[in-house]
């Protein structure tokens, strides 16, 4: 099942590099649990790079960047580079935001809704909650952030690695065909998984048990001390005209992503406040 809102968030890197000076640190990119290599992950960012270019006037080939879909290797990025901008899932954003002072510049917007919901599935009449889950089997992408998922989509209520048996994957369609097959109890998808489970024909018929509150989509942060306020406005205001473009139009609607909005931070004060609570 590919990731369309990845392989965009991604690509946004090269306009991050744009703002940066060649002996500036790298720009991290950590998406844990994604399932796009290095190398397709600067492909597309090449491609976003032209666009980035001409419509911000920055010049060109001036671009650094460092990609991990590792948590762990996402967490050493960052400590080793200190990088004024990331493009960061969620979770790394709530974890990382104190010691790198980060701050959110420019998120997604997807279908109208810069928010998704997680949900749990299972086939269809075999579990009716969450807690006739305890102790099975529950296999998904996402979690290789096993915090995020229990701080913050389970709001704090269960825990994870001791309430669940985690089968982590980095392939959502690997994980389906699992509990298509009963090797698994539940699966947990994002709300683009979840979107892709029509296309699928799955040979048994699936329900969900389960569904988040509204989570935000996180897309730019940058380090509140190491950037200037210029630089976020800067970058905010050319990601938020990309998608009006006539070549970036094409690369978002590609990525399924319809504009980028400049973020109202206060949407992710409620997920900073279960965070802390969740320690």
């Amino acid at each position: 099942m590919k990731t369309p809102q990845f392989i965009f968030l991604a690509s946004l890197l090269a306009s991050i590099t744009c703002i940066a000076a060649s002996d500036s640190p790298p720009i991290v990119v950590c998406y844990p649990g994604g399932p796009v290599n290095a190398d397709d992950a600067n492909a597309a960012m090449g491609s976003m790079l032209r666009v980035v270019e001409r419509v911000g006037h920055w010049q060109a080939g001036s671009l650094d960047s460092l990609f991990t879909a590792k948590a762990d290797e996402c967490r050493k990025l960052m400590d080793e580079k200190n990088p004024k901008f990331a493009i960061t899932s969620l979770g790394v954003f709530l974890e990382q935001q104190e010691r790198h002072h980060l701050v959110p510049v420019v998120q997604p917007k997807i279908k109208g809704q810069t928010f998704e919901r997680y949900r749990v599935i299972v086939q269809k009449g075999k579990y009716m909650s969450l807690e006739e889950l305890k102790g099975k089997t529950l296999g998904g992408t996402v979690l290789e952030e096993p915090a995020f998922i229990g701080k913050i989509v389970f709001a704090g209520k269960y825990d994870p690695a001791s309430f669940f048996q985690l089968k982590s994957s980095n392939l959502a369609i690997r994980a389906l065909r699992s509990l298509d097959k009963g090797e698994m109890d539940a699966v947990i998808l994002n709300e683009q998984q979840f979107n892709g489970l029509a296309s699928l024909n799955l040979n048994n018929p699936v329900e969900v048990i389960f569904t988040s509150e509204e989570i935000p989509l996180m897309g730019m942060v940058a380090d509140s001390l190491n950037s200037t306020a210029d630089e976020r406005t800067r970058l905010g205001n050319a990601l938020a005209g990309m998608c009006s473009d006539s070549e970036g139009k094409k690369l978002c609607q590609l990525f399924g992503v319809d504009s980028f909005a400049i973020v109202d931070s206060a949407q992710f004060e409620p997920m900073t406040k279960l965070w802390k609570e969740g320690k």
